[in-house]
């Protein structure tokens, strides 16, 4: 499971101009299954992905094709975590520690 956390780089004006853009990306990603939330911060100075993809190199690749990424409008920040506890809707995302 990954944590995708865009940091704006450019104005809002420059954001909003590839927002159509990032949100059809989005929504291909959301019907491959690869996100299960995503949405602004809070001030609206980035975003943040929950994605469930089979490795990094997936994430970096999905990451790369973002809109915000080829407008140079945003920076990414990719953390990966193990979800051993999920809420009983996300019961299928749950993962075990590597041993």
């Amino acid at each position: 499971m990954f944590i995708l956390e865009l940091t704006y780089t450019a104005p809002l004006e420059r954001v909003d101009a590839a927002l159509p853009e990032h949100v059809e990306w989005l929504k291909r990603h959301y019907a491959a299954g690869h996100f299960l939330a995503a949405g602004r911060k809070v001030p609206r100075d980035g975003g943040v992905i929950l994605a469930s993809v089979p490795d990094r190199a997936t994430a970096e690749q999905i990451v790369a094709e973002d809109p915000f990424t080829a407008a140079g409008v945003c920076d990414y920040r990719i953390t990966e975590f193990v979800a051993t506890t999920t809420a009983p809707e996300l019961e299928r995302f749950k993962e075990q520690l590597p041993s």
